[in-house]
């Protein structure tokens, strides 16, 4: 048996008794140092506070509050617990959707209850063996150094071969953080061909998935379904690859696959509402997003698109037959709360008041919804942050349908100058209007930075800037383009930039402050940003 004299324990339940029960059998197994916490909040503020060696984790903490996975989630992604902590998720449940949404993110162990002391030492014995054995790699992950990762594999392996399969997950985590593509892809199919497992289907898939090899991927996770048909993430991971190929209504009916296995995953559920709503199943798009609205206001995953999905998906539910007063509330309770607590986001702020003129003008309110579009469109005059494609498309049709044709039309100008550079984007605005003068200006921009970037493909850097610069002349808040620009600079520049350089870096960055952190290029943005002003 372990000695656990020296070590801390957190124990998380809002039972009294079993907060008890279970100190009882700790201090039976010599253990001196044990808290309690009787909510996921309290949890979360004591390891803030504290750093514990074990957290005993009830998955149900009542309803209307944090459950042990939404505490494991803070936990993991504010750094709270170390990768040497071992957190036990502990619940009386035995039905498959709750183990399985308890085990989506990977806690150390888990412990159904009832429970006696030799159960609970077997468990704990067996958790430290394995920490201990793996310590040099834990630590290596709490300094967030991939290298040293594998180093540390490398080593364990080396004292004995047995310890590898230990390892598999580690190694292949540290490869794709050091961006080791093509390694990874050979590393992952050489443990397919000797030890299929879930998680190494679900990394394969996602790798070739962002690599564009749809086919591939799909092909991978047919095989995976295949052989594990319980495990939710790799319908995840199949519906990204039918989207990507435009099959989204088999990619619905994955998500509603893995719904059904794991129901209480916010995003999965909000991505669901999403897919569903663009598929016009209105009727399963209300379901998913309400889950996800209910699920979430405990969860950090917590979003107000989920929100003005479910106002739009209820909407779209009722078109032509108006609204009832139960849909009326729903309505403006999720729409409140968004405009409630998003008070400093320009953006939301104009999106919740046009949604509720809308769903005002469906109820036969006309009069007060024209109130709410006026005072939606004061809103807009001001805004200086950027919509999101699809909050832009959405908010010129409402804009349109609410008799506001000439701010819909400025609407999809400043998406077409914005993300017009995106085949995909220009088709979606052209369903929205036929519009020559804005349907047609994106044209020779586009024409320019595709120029620049081959030029600065094959190395023509200047060729490149001056391709760059034109288009941006053109379209001076184009993503794509502002950031072509002010990557081209800085290469051109090297170590040491000119002040002019500089400044234009600047003013390139300066002109798409407002990128949405959801866009994909976001990422892109903050790193450009850092090496311009620093911060």
């Amino acid at each position: 048996m372990q000695q656990y004299a020296q070590k801390s324990f957190l124990i998380v339940d809002d039972f009294t008794d079993f907060r008890t029960s279970t100190r009882s059998m700790l201090r039976e197994l010599g253990v001196r140092d044990v808290d309690t916490a009787d909510s996921g909040e309290q949890a979360l503020r004591m390891c803030g506070q504290k750093r514990y060696d074990f957290v005993l984790q009830d998955f149900h903490l009542g309803d209307g509050k944090k459950n042990g996975q939404q505490v494991l989630e803070d936990l993991i992604l504010d750094k709270l617990i170390s990768h040497e902590c071992g957190f036990i998720m502990v619940t009386a449940e035995s039905s498959q959707a709750i183990v399985l949404s308890a085990l989506e993110h990977e806690p150390d162990s888990y412990l159904t209850k009832p429970f006696n002391r030799v159960g609970l030492a077997q468990r704990l014995d067996k958790l430290v063996q394995r920490k201990t054995l793996l310590k040099p790699i834990l630590q290596a992950l709490d300094r967030g150094r991939p290298a040293e990762v594998l180093a540390a594999c490398a080593e364990l392996c080396k004292q004995d071969p047995r310890f590898a399969p230990l390892c598999l997950r580690y190694r292949a985590d540290a490869l794709r953080d050091l961006g080791r593509h093509e390694e990874l892809e050979k590393f992952l199919t050489s443990i397919l061909a000797s030890r299929p497992q879930p998680w190494v289907y679900s990394m394969l898939g996602t790798v070739l998935h962002k690599r564009g090899q749809n086919a591939q991927a799909q092909g991978v996770y047919e095989q995976a379904l295949k052989a594990f048909p319980i495990m939710p993430a790799l319908y995840d991971g199949m519906a990204d690859v039918l989207v990507a190929q435009g099959e989204t209504k088999r990619a619905q009916n994955m998500l509603e696959e893995a719904v059904r296995l794991s129901p209480l995953a916010v995003r999965r559920q909000a991505a669901l509402g999403k897919l569903a709503l663009g598929n016009e199943d209105f009727e399963s798009a209300s379901k998913a997003y309400r889950h996800a609205v209910s699920q979430g206001q405990s969860s950090r995953y917590k979003d107000a698109e989920t929100n003005l999905g479910l106002a739009q998906a209820l909407m779209s539910k009722n078109a032509g037959f108006g609204l009832d007063a139960r849909t009326r509330v729903e309505i403006n309770t999720v729409l409140s709360e968004v405009a409630k607590e998003n008070g400093e986001d320009q953006g939301l702020q104009v999106r919740a008041r046009l949604m509720k003129a809308a769903s005002l003008q469906q109820a036969g309110d006309p009069d007060t919804a024209a109130k709410l579009t006026e005072q939606a469109m004061e809103r807009l005059d001001k805004m200086d942050q950027f919509f999101s494609v699809e909050a832009a498309l959405t908010v010129a049709k409402q804009l349109q349908q609410l008799g506001q044709e000439s701010a819909g039309t400025g609407i999809l100008k400043g998406c077409v100058e914005t993300y017009g550079d995106d085949p995909k984007v220009m088709q979606s605005v052209a369903k929205l209007t036929d519009d020559p003068t804005v349907l047609g200006a994106v044209t020779e921009a586009v024409d320019l930075n595709r120029q620049g970037v081959r030029s600065y493909q094959t190395g023509q850097l200047n060729e490149a800037l001056e391709m760059f610069r034109r288009a941006l002349s053109l379209q001076p808040k184009n993503i794509s383009i502002a950031l072509n620009t002010a990557q081209a600079l800085l290469r051109i520049a090297g170590e040491s930039p000119s002040p002019e350089y500089m400044q234009e870096c600047r003013a390139c960055l300066q002109s798409v402050a407002g990128i949405p952190a959801s866009d994909s290029r976001y990422d892109r943005y903050r790193k450009l940003h850092i090496r311009v002003f620093g911060a």
